[in-house]
């Protein structure tokens, strides 16, 4: 999928595409969860208590979440987390898997934006202004039918 557009693509081929100075060109395979954090200019500027998941359909995936302290050497020695997320195509549901680990501050609740990427929907940088599923996350598995 081109990421900008969300334009379908068939793999193993080569595109040329014009594009401008600030748009370099992005493609993402199917079956691909993209996690979209706030636009921050170092990693504590902001808190990432809300994130957007970008899920695009076609195939099975997965992603881990991982996190820590964001400025140290701890997560040498077991201070982080991982929240293993799956898309399951057919059944069109992306699961949320029981977050693992822990360190010191990390965010016990988060909220996920869910979005089921399509033409309009979900494309390129921007925030996008709907979603498919909102879910409060308190670090037990969820399961979200898109």
């Amino acid at each position: 999928y081109d990421f900008w557009t969300n334009e379908k693509h068939e793999g193993g081929k080569e595109i040329t595409k014009e594009t401008t100075l600030d748009v370099i060109p992005l493609y993402v395979k199917a079956g691909s969860i993209i996690p979209v954090g706030p636009q921050v200019q170092y990693a504590t500027e902001k808190p990432w208590d809300h994130l957007e998941l970008k899920v695009y359909a076609g195939a099975n995936g997965n992603f881990i979440l991982y996190e820590d302290e964001f400025d140290n050497y701890n997560y040498e020695k077991g201070a982080y987390t991982t929240i293993l997320m799956k898309w399951d195509d057919k059944e069109r549901t992306l699961t949320i898997n029981e977050r693992k680990g822990n360190y010191k501050g990390m965010l016990k609740n988060r909220k996920f934006n869910i979005i089921l990427v399509e033409p309009g929907k979900g494309c390129g940088d921007k925030d996008s202004p709907t979603f498919d599923q909102s879910i409060s996350y308190k670090g037990k598995q969820v399961n979200v039918k898109l």
